[in-house]
């Protein structure tokens, strides 16, 4: 879940994705499977995080269009995508902040971070500022659906493993597991978006259409 250092952005008075000009990406491309993990309890604060209120991916509107473009070239090749977190309200970023510093909750430790003290977590995957709040980041993984229905593609790890071996270019997985993250990463980049080298997962429309502004409104 990486986070951005640095200044604070301005915080945006939208009260909604349609003030703030973004678009559910669900709507633009079928076939997504949303696995919205902030909105529900299976993350690594153990709990529902706050400003997610249902399981839906908002970014603004060209980063939204590309992720829908990412979407149908996959489908092509009979792939899918998974959606994990896209927008993140600046509440929740403050709260997953709150967390880090809390050092007696370890309850998802063993599933999200067992090889790394909590601490630690501040060094590179938590930040004060998100990326994730300027609407144009998007944590994913890949489904394979060429025999029947969709399932996950391998990646090494799982989402938000914060790992040495959740790195994209790790050596510490298998030639298949390479070879998913980069057809994830080659189809992400075709339409605009750069990898974070610390997650599989993090993809950030480039250049972002509002880098100095965060928004704060809820996903519902």
């Amino acid at each position: 879940m990486a986070a951005s250092a640095g200044a604070a952005p301005a915080v945006s008075p939208a009260s909604g994705p349609q003030q703030a000009g973004m678009r559910d990406v669900a709507t633009l491309a079928p076939g997504f499977d949303l696995e919205m993990r902030y909105a529900g309890s299976d993350n690594f604060t153990g709990r529902p995080v706050p400003g997610y209120e249902a399981p839906h991916c908002y970014l603004l509107d060209a980063p939204a269009q590309a992720l829908a473009r990412v979407q149908r070239a996959l489908q092509a090749q009979g792939h899918a995508l998974r959606l994990y977190d896209c927008y993140r309200p600046v509440r929740a970023v403050q709260a997953f902040v709150v967390w880090a510093h809390d050092p007696a909750d370890q309850q998802a430790k063993a599933r999200y971070y067992p090889n790394i003290d909590k601490s630690r977590l501040l060094d590179g995957y938590i930040a004060e500022h998100s990326g994730h709040s300027r609407g144009a980041t998007v944590d994913l993984g890949l489904l394979d659906c060429r025999q029947g229905p969709c399932v996950a593609l391998d990646m090494g790890t799982g989402f938000d493993h914060f790992d040495l071996k959740a790195h994209t270019d790790s050596p510490d997985i298998s030639a298949a597991q390479r070879a998913n993250r980069q057809l994830l990463v080659a189809a992400m980049q075709a339409e605009g978006f750069a990898n974070y080298p610390m997650e599989w997962w993090h993809f950030t429309f480039q250049p972002e259409p509002t880098p100095d502004t965060a928004y704060d409104f809820p996903v519902q």
